[in-house]
């Protein structure tokens, strides 16, 4: 389906046609005219798929045909990264419409703050913004939110992760009650559907393709013990030289530290990107990462729902993440819309079980590869809980590991959308 059929107005369909955008992903297909049509809405669906347009461009649609000199879009997002993200979507969407946007987010100066300020203050159509940061201003009572018409949240099984669903609430309190009210998750676990009882009214739903990965990613996995990992990662770089963008994933930001120091010590252009860092500092490691001044960029999961650059080549699991969900997010970094990727993940015996429920959400098994032989043997696979106290997971030494099966599972979206700069929010004990 194209975006005239979906009864865009011309000058944003304009906008699309010189940003290069021709039809419509099944997300965009289905949640445009439900949101046209003011229907509340909640909507399941992974990263990739251009969740991103299906809800901007029907409220700019109708901020074009009808324009607002108040706050009219208040979308909410869990991280820096996707605040910043969308906002730059919002402003290429509208480069052909008279829509004005701000994203509103922690980690600045002072002069960041006053800017937000001003924004909130002279009413500025679409606001973006991270919920701890928005409270900050809500608190200060100098934004009129009388006249806001959509509320978005996108993104919303991670920002209950991350514990902001008293924040969520007291937000939604001091807006209209008559409102379109529009969600989005990547999963629809029992708290999202708790939460959307809470604040939406008799939403139509949509799920898509729900937790799989894209169909242009080729996974494979290691079974590799601890002491093996940096030698294999190592090998996995140099054996690809042709890749010129690798993110590499992991947990926690000491492992972000060690897995940097590591790839530097041996010659590679590599930075970091965690919540250690100033927002400057991260923005810029993403910049130089974009625009291939660097090869390696090394994260944690803060980055995985967060940025959208072209033609990542491949992300590296360096540990299997905690939530099975995160693993579709950070290996939906690489194969974006049609393009293809690969996706590796290097699995310890503590980490096999996590990976067995991965397998079992996005339902394939990804296919096993031997270590290579210079480092020896790997743990065998086992899909049983590790008991600590006996024997370590994490030594050198047990069994071979065993060649699985299995091909790629669930298809994705084909829309691509830009980015500018990449930051980060607030992060619990060692991860973000």
């Amino acid at each position: 389906m194209t975006f005239e059929e979906l009864g865009l107005e011309e000058s944003l369909l304009e906008a699309l046609d010189y940003m290069g955008f021709e039809k419509a992903t099944p997300i965009q297909e289905q949640a445009i005219p439900e949101i046209l049509k003011r229907n509340d809405l909640l909507a399941c669906a992974q990263t990739g798929t251009g969740k991103t347009a299906a809800f901007i461009l029907p409220v700019l649609n109708k901020l074009a045909a009808k324009p607002s000199s108040n706050i009219n879009t208040l979308v909410i997002a869990p991280t820096r990264e996707l605040a910043l993200q969308i906002d730059q979507q919002v402003q290429a969407f509208a480069y052909f419409v008279n829509v004005s946007s701000c994203p509103i987010y922690g980690g600045g100066d002072g002069s960041d703050f006053e800017t937000q300020k001003r924004a909130l203050k002279s009413g500025t159509e679409i606001i973006v913004a991270t919920p701890g940061k928005l409270i900050s201003h809500l608190n200060m009572g100098y934004a009129n939110w009388d006249h806001v018409e959509h509320l978005i949240l996108d993104e919303a099984d991670r920002m209950l992760d991350m514990g902001f669903f008293d924040d969520l609430m007291k937000i939604v309190g001091f807006l209209p009650k008559k409102r379109q009210t529009l969600m989005f998750s990547a999963t629809m676990p029992p708290k999202i559907r708790k939460l959307a009882k809470s604040i939406l009214q008799d939403p139509k739903e949509i799920s898509l393709a729900i937790s799989k990965p894209a169909a242009g990613v080729l996974q494979a996995a290691y079974l590799a013990y601890d002491s093996q990992k940096a030698r294999l990662i190592r090998g996995l770089i140099a054996d690809k030289p042709s890749y010129t963008s690798i993110i590499i994933f992991t947990s926690t930001k000491k492992k972000v530290n060690e897995i940097v120091r590591e790839l530097r010590g041996n010659g590679y252009n590599v930075q970091a990107v965690s919540s250690d860092l100033t927002q400057k500092d991260r923005e810029d490691a993403v910049r130089k990462f974009r625009s291939h001044e660097t090869r390696v960029l090394v994260a944690t999961d803060v980055l995985s729902r967060g940025i959208d650059i072209k033609n990542i080549n491949l992300v590296i699991n360096y540990d299997v993440p905690n939530e099975a969900a995160d693993y579709v997010h950070r290996i939906g970094r690489t194969a974006r819309a049609d393009s293809t990727g690969v996706a590796l993940t290097v699995i310890n015996p503590d980490d096999m079980y996590k990976f067995s429920k991965i397998e079992e959400l996005i339902e394939m098994e990804v296919p096993k590869v031997p270590l290579p032989k210079e480092l020896g043997e790997g743990p065998e696979w086992s899909t049983k809980p590790v008991r600590h106290g006996g024997r370590g997971g994490g030594r050198h030494g047990g069994g071979r590991g065993r060649s699985g099966g299995g091909r790629s599972g669930g298809r994705g979206g084909r829309h691509k959308s830009g980015g500018h700069k990449s930051g980060g929010n607030k992060s619990n004990n060692n991860r973000g």
